[in-house]
């Protein structure tokens, strides 16, 4: 038969265990709810873009890019927006169809592409609410290293446990 005090110290540790157990699942809660504010405050975000510009978040965020960079090529608008290279010529697909966009070829190499935001497209960033980039990136720009790096690692462990397929990560929450 165990001892009073041995008796007491194991309720502390079980009181103890179920303490820390309610703790972390508090903590899982927690971190959950923030995860859902954070994504339902991104598709928040992209229905007012397309509420009243008419076009999803990703086109708006690439009609940004090729304004500021007139001339762009089609994989450096993929590497700008960390997009696959045909997700960014679907993009520009829909852009060109919209005419917002024009496609030239210039130069030697016929196959290249040089991307030209046309008044349509200026007239819809003019009505776009910021950050065209949408208000993930814009927020994560504006972290310091040291926070980034600690996010990187903890997401990181969490994309293992839920077996993440790695392919997602290139596709823009904004497009539709």
């Amino acid at each position: 038969m165990a001892s009073k005090k041995t008796v007491l110290v194991m309720q502390a540790v079980q009181a103890k265990a179920t303490a820390d157990a309610t703790l972390d699942f508090d903590a899982s809660k927690r971190v959950l709810r923030k995860f859902r504010l954070v994504f339902n405050t991104v598709k928040a975000h992209f229905q007012s873009i397309e509420k009243k510009v008419g076009i999803g978040g990703a086109q708006v965020w690439a009609l940004s890019v090729i304004a500021n960079n007139e001339g762009i090529g089609v994989n450096d608008l993929a590497l700008s927006l960390d997009i696959h290279q045909t997700t960014a010529s679907n993009l520009v697909r829909g852009l060109v169809k919209l005419e917002m966009i024009e496609v030239q070829k210039k130069g030697t190499d016929r196959r290249t592409v040089q991307l030209h935001i046309l008044p349509a497209g200026v007239k819809i960033l003019k009505k776009s609410p910021g950050p065209y980039s949408g208000v993930l990136p814009h927020a994560l720009s504006q972290l310091d290293a040291k926070a980034l790096e600690r996010l990187d690692k903890d997401l990181e462990k969490l994309l293992r446990l839920i077996n993440a397929d790695a392919d997602a990560a290139r596709i823009p929450l904004g497009q539709k």
